[in-house]
């Protein structure tokens, strides 16, 4: 029996509803067929970067089963038969909110950035310059910003900028996040010039991430990075009126978890290595209590 619409809905949403730890309350913030549309999306995301991630295969195994997961996708764009039930539901929704393709093709891009690390496979995988890294959030975390705003609904161009910076600023805030845990996969997303700058090398991070008491100019290197995060997020002020009412509190509500994640990066002076920093769930669901209020107003009053 064929998947409907709605069943592949569904589907979708229990993902997100599993995966989301952060985005998933901001999908409960808008309107059922944009909290579908979102849902589709952040699975094909999920799926994208499990791939990417998934440890167990060797990394020529990973860029095989990435390369033959986005060829089924494109089969499934042209009118090819899929039983996938995330095709199925990221076909409707870009057809409901004209999402083109190459959006999509632009974020699975940045996913197998980490598939394709430069030099020596074996060796720390990093960013030259803050250039470099822009390039990296432009594409695994800009460009949802800029497939979240068409579900969202805008007419003014300049939301589209906005929705760039708005991401760069999320991922850099997960990037501070996840150092020690993308240290233990390999990866250094603190650029290499900032480590210059503020004398730390590679081998002191791997000892940080191994549980090396942090130093003060390595607490300074993080909380530059940290401030590069916030003049990002001066563009989500500027991009909230900007998108359609009935969105507005589902972008309030990630901003706020995001922020709030950040300042409580800030609150340890950088030290995210003795322990992870999140935003405990009842603070998540105040931050939601208060976005559904504000959907429900922009709703029905304005």
């Amino acid at each position: 029996m064929s998947m409907t619409t709605q069943q592949a809905y569904a589907a979708c949403r229990v993902i997100a509803k599993r995966e989301a730890k952060n985005f998933y309350y901001a999908f409960v913030a808008l309107p059922k067929h944009k909290s579908d549309a979102m849902c589709a999306v952040y699975a094909f995301m999920r799926k994208a970067d499990d791939l990417a991630d998934d440890e167990t295969m060797f990394l020529l195994d990973r860029r095989d089963a990435m390369a033959a997961w986005l060829n089924a996708w494109r089969v499934a764009r042209a009118g090819g038969a899929t039983d996938d039930p995330v095709f199925i539901a990221l076909n409707d929704t870009q057809r409901r909110f004209a999402i083109p393709d190459e959006l999509l093709e632009q974020l699975v891009q940045g996913t197998t950035m980490d598939l394709y690390p430069a030099g020596d496979a074996a060796a720390m995988q990093t960013y030259t310059t803050f250039d470099d890294l822009y390039r990296y959030c432009y594409l695994v975390a800009s460009v949802v910003g800029l497939v979240c705003i068409r579900i969202f609904g805008y007419s003014d161009a300049r939301a589209e900028k906005l929705a760039e910076e708005t991401g760069v600023a999320f991922q850099l805030t997960n990037i501070l996040r996840d150092v020690k845990e993308d240290v233990e996969r390999g990866r250094i997303y603190v650029p290499r010039e900032m480590m210059v700058q503020f004398d730390v090398r590679v081998e002191r991070i791997q000892a940080l991430a191994a549980g090396a008491e942090i130093e003060r100019n390595e607490r300074a290197m993080l909380c530059a990075l940290s401030k590069r995060a916030w003049g990002y997020y001066a563009a989500a002020d500027e991009l909230l009126p900007l998108i359609d009412k009935d969105s507005r509190a589902a972008l309030a509500v990630l901003v706020e978890i995001y922020s709030g994640l950040l300042k409580r990066i800030d609150g340890r002076v950088g030290d995210v290595f003795s322990k992870r920093a999140s935003v405990p769930t009842v603070v998540k669901l105040g931050i939601l209590a208060r976005g559904m209020w504000k959907s429900f107003w922009n709703r029905v009053f304005s």
